[in-house]
């Protein structure tokens, strides 16, 4: 479920451009108003990230700066760049494309091929596997169905990463990839297959992306319109991005810089696929005078919750580690994580359906609930326990909701019933829009009680009954809507896939869970040799195993659990153990082995136009692992944000020295002003308080202080250590 869906599926528009900022945090609000020159933005799991940069679109083009034509936004699914273009349209800013990069480039080739190669263009295949198998029988390779599948992996890396089959075996060399077979016989097989697909006329996927900057490199003219069309563009995801999707983003910018890029190198888990987060971490290099904001603001996840997905990186290793973002619960407390061990998968399935089927019967709605694994060959397990316990579910990554077959024949039942119900006496009964939709979708197979069991028939009534409840919804929020503006809106929903919820619990893999959220998650299977899992075996591999089970940690709203079997059968041989990600955050587990990262707190930074160098972000030097914060007065732990800045609860006694906060506030206010940034930004009310009641004596004392950093210890350490000293005027003159 996303944070689309969760919210109010109707918000009003906003009423001007101002309108679009309000409810945003500062740091947000700062990626909203940053609409010129290079801007990235490092969003920390669950802190509004999409918000963040669809206002910022709306309020540009609300405010007249951004003309909807000229600005293209890309992400890396369609269900991604769906909800993007749902948000805009709620947020009053149609007319913007929002689109994966290969549709983008698709959109492009197919307009200008006529125009740059000639003729029309050649078919696209959807699925590459058995053209695969065909330049296998060809090269007289046999290949099972695991080793071609793992085949065409190959062959979609190498093409992404820009690399030609005779260069192949050294590419896969160099990038510690572990072929299916001999690099020379894959080498052979690549060069096979593109042979065949020139024969037949048909290109993939890949061919669309390298196809398209082919078309740009060589023909400075189409460049040049394409240049024309779009000024402004907007990348998710930007930690996902291959060579070649970078090559391509290069040619449609040419020789200018009005982008905003928006990553999570902690989240970088399709390296496999040729994705790196390089290009999100040497942003600054690339664009020295660019605007960093980092959101650090859960608004998703529990204080418990996210205490242990920092817990998690902590203990990463890497550049995305020492790049982290290390995030801030902005949620009320909540329940500690579960952790569950059991003799077998089978017990852990079973185990997982009856806590599920508890919760159901306590009220939980079922499409709060997920089930998440690392590998799809677990789900069949998981699908046996939900059905014989009675829970309905449904699988991820199964077909978008607006092309199953029962939900293009409900559409067009509505859409006939829109047109010419007056003549209908199905509708004759029915006095207000639900009770419509309602007689509609009794004829498509609704009934007001779900079918029995599960399976294709279960499936398909809960697909309808899902468009029932967008119906009371829609007419919740729309006063006098009628059945034809019901379809208006679903057609509209089905252009972005902006889906309806649908009642039942997911079953998904870690991977395809990226982008989603839940209240509750069961993340089963955290086991050696499945989270990692067994042919991780490089320090890198290990790391974005790592990554992958934060990503499945920071789905979680409210509760988590997590489970892991001794043994795959019954009556098996119990020699599994808890992975070792969980060590020394699980209790029982001991101490946390190996480094710890360098975290970063959110806040801006202004780049230089002047050049420079580093990184996104310079790491920050190493820390002791972090302790749970105990309030200094009378020793509670400590979840809140800003009472772990003070290190006391909001209602224990302050010992403030009101003289050195005023002085601190003077001072701070000048250094604003100097930097034209917000006060904030350069310390928070809170973290001048701490300040002025523990007066620092030394930096190391200064340092404890939450809020401090290493940056900002450099920048104003000796400032506010002689504030703190009684030294007057300290930072108030005019020169610096």
């Amino acid at each position: 479920m996303t944070a689309a869906t969760h919210s109010t599926l109707f918000p009003q528009v906003p009423d001007s451009a101002d309108a679009v900022l309000e409810g945003l945090d500062p740091e947000q609000r700062e990626v909203a108003t940053a609409l010129r020159g290079p801007v990235c933005v490092l969003a920390g799991a669950g802190t509004g990230k999409t918000r963040a940069i669809t206002h910022r679109i709306a309020y540009g083009v609300r405010a007249g700066i951004l003309h909807p034509s000229s600005v293209l936004a890309v992400t890396f699914t369609n269900r991604a760049a769906g909800e993007m273009r749902g948000r805009l349209r709620q947020l009053g800013a149609s007319g913007v494309q929002a689109r994966t990069f290969h549709s983008a480039a698709l959109r492009q080739l197919q307009y200008f091929w006529p125009k740059a190669i000639g003729g029309s263009l050649p078919r696209l295949v959807d699925r590459k596997i058995q053209l695969v198998a065909d330049a296998a029988a060809a090269c007289r390779l046999r290949l099972d169905r695991g080793e071609l599948r793992d085949a065409t992996a190959e062959i979609e890396w190498a093409k992404v990463t820009q690399t030609v089959p005779a260069d192949y075996a050294p590419a896969a060399a160099k990038a510690g990839r572990e072929s299916p077979r001999d690099p020379a016989e894959i080498a052979q097989l690549y060069a096979a297959y593109e042979d065949l697909k020139r024969t037949r006329s048909v290109i993939d996927f890949e061919d669309v992306l390298l196809l398209t900057v082919a078309v740009l490199q060589d023909r400075h003219d189409v460049a040049e319109q394409v240049r024309a069309q779009y000024q402004h563009f907007v990348v998710d995801e930007y930690q996902d991005v291959s060579p070649l999707q970078q090559r391509l983003l290069e040619l449609w910018l040419g020789d200018r810089d009005d982008l905003c890029v928006v990553g999570d190198a902690s989240q970088t888990i399709y390296s496999f696929t040729g994705a790196t987060p390089d290009h999100l971490l040497d942003f600054r290099v690339r664009h020295p005078g660019a605007t960093v904001v980092k959101l650090v603001r859960d608004y998703r996840s529990t204080p418990q919750v996210v205490h242990l997905a920092n817990g998690l990186l902590a203990q990463a290793r890497g550049r995305a580690a020492d790049h982290r973002l290390e995030l801030v619960s902005q949620r009320p407390a909540g329940p500690e994580p579960v952790y569950t061990e059991y003799a077998d998968e089978p017990a852990e399935a079973e185990g997982a359906a009856r806590r599920i089927r508890e919760l159901l019967d306590s009220g939980v709605p079922a499409a709060e609930i997920a089930v998440l694994f690392r590998t799809n060959s677990q789900s069949e397990t998981y699908e046996q326990a939900l059905a014989d316990a009675g829970v309905p579910y449904q699988l991820r990554g199964a077909e978008r909701f607006f092309d199953r077959p029962e939900v293009r024949k409900a559409g067009s039942a509505l859409r006939a019933a829109a047109r010419f119900g007056g003549n209908d006496s199905l509708l004759d009964d029915a006095v207000d829009l639900p009770s419509q939709v309602r007689a509609v979708l009794s004829g498509e197979g609704w009934t007001t009680e779900p079918p029995a069991g599960s399976g294709a028939v279960r499936e398909r009534w809960e697909s309808l009954a899902a468009l029932v409840g967008l119906a009371q919804d829609f007419a919740a929020a729309r006063a006098g809507a009628t059945l034809s503006d019901l379809v208006v809106e679903l057609d509209e929903r089905a252009g972005a896939q902006h889906a309806p919820t649908v009642q039942g619990v997911t079953l998904a893999s870690l991977h395809s869970a990226k982008g989603l959220e839940w209240d509750i998650v069961f993340l089963v299977g955290v086991a050696e040799g499945m989270m990692p899992i067994t042919y991780a075996k490089t320090d890198e591999q290990i790391e974005e195993e790592r990554r992958l089970l934060y990503v499945g940690v920071t789905r979680a709203r409210q509760r988590l659990h997590l489970s892991w079997a001794l043994a795959r059968s019954p009556g098996g041989r119990p020699n599994r153990r808890p992975s070792r990600f969980l060590k020394g955050l699980r209790p029982g587990s001991g101490a946390a082995g190996g480094r710890v990262a360098a975290g970063g707190a959110g806040g801006v930074e202004h780049g230089s136009r002047g050049g420079g160098g580093g990184g996104v972000a310079a790491p920050a030097p190493r820390r002791a692992r972090r302790t749970p914060a105990r309030c200094r007065v009378c020793g509670r732990t400590l979840t809140d944000a800003g009472e772990m800045k003070l290190m006391r609860c909001e209602g224990c006694p302050s010992d403030m020295d009101e003289g050195v906060y005023e002085r601190l506030r003077e001072w701070r206010a000048v250094q604003a002003e100097r930097s034209g940034q917000p006060a904030f930004c350069v310390f928070t009310d809170k973290t001048l308080m701490a300040i002025a009641e523990s007066v620092p004596e030394d930096e190391r004392e200064l340092a404890r202080i939450p809020g401090v950093g290493m940056r900002k210890l450099n920048r104003y350490g000796s400032d506010v250590l002689a504030i703190c000293a009684g030294q007057e005027g300290v930072g108030l003159d005019e020169g610096d």
